[in-house]
């Protein structure tokens, strides 16, 4: 801006100038004249503050309407450092080697237990029985009877087509009789097979702040495991009665 109304003031000099018919003095003259004067106001203040302030106490602004630079002030108000970087030497999960014994207590710690592949001899979709059980797997619960099917969060150490026991069993309900965990009902468990690892649908993130010119919007699709329930063990099961058919 300073430049432009440089040039403004030196234009309007120029045609006056012009209009009076006399001789027009360069520009390098007027620029000479300018760093001239400012070279002599400096000296006239080092003169009287001392020689700390011979310096220039002028300074160029630079204004750009670039992409980068509003990226890099979106990212000062997010709070991000640039100037320090920490050093992440964590290692992925997914990457990580875990051994047998790791595995088993990880998985024991969310609530399951890996048996093995899936045999063809394996009889997976049995009739319904009236008996349900409430299991915790990781951090929620589910309500759960033979033949359903339930979503959990992605679980680790266990493929497609794998046989699972999930053993942290808080109820048992039949029709005669309900047995209540403390927290945990002993000797029961609950056989899973695992049919399928897949994303739940997308949730828009949008983040705003007004009158900053601040706009972020983020996807996220949580990643899940599709679990078919096929047995529950740890209660009576009531025995089918028998219908006489008349002939």
């Amino acid at each position: 801006m300073a430049h432009r109304r440089c040039l403004h003031t030196l234009s309007r000099q120029a045609t006056a100038l012009i209009s009076l018919k006399t001789p027009a003095p360069s520009v390098s003259n007027l620029i000479s004249f300018k760093t001239l004067t400012r070279t002599q106001h400096q000296s006239h203040l080092s003169s009287k503050l001392g020689t700390s302030w011979s310096t220039p106490w002028y300074h160029s602004r630079r204004f750009c309407s670039n992409k980068n630079d509003d990226d890099e002030g979106d990212g000062d108000e997010t709070g991000e450092s640039s100037g320090e970087e920490e050093d992440d030497d964590t290692v992925p999960e997914l990457l990580r080697e875990y051994t047998v014994e790791e595995t088993e207590a990880e998985a024991a710690e969310i609530g399951y237990k890996v048996v093995g592949p899936l045999q063809k001899s394996d009889w997976v979709f049995k009739p319904y029985e009236p008996v349900f059980a409430v299991v915790q797997i990781g951090s929620h619960q589910f309500k759960v009877s033979n033949g359903d099917s339930i979503f959990t969060e992605r679980l680790k150490f266990c493929e497609v087509n794998d046989k699972l026991i999930l053993n942290k069993v808080l109820l048992l309900g039949s029709e005669s009789q309900t047995i209540v965990g403390r927290p945990i009902v002993p000797d029961a468990t609950v056989h899973a097979v695992v049919e399928e690892h897949a994303l739940d649908a997308k949730v828009i993130i949008f983040k705003k702040k007004r009158r900053k010119n601040y706009r972020r919007t983020k996807g996220h699709r949580q990643e899940l495991t599709k679990l078919r329930i096929i047995d529950i063990q740890g209660i009576e099961k009531p025995e089918k009665e028998k219908v006489a058919v008349a002939a």
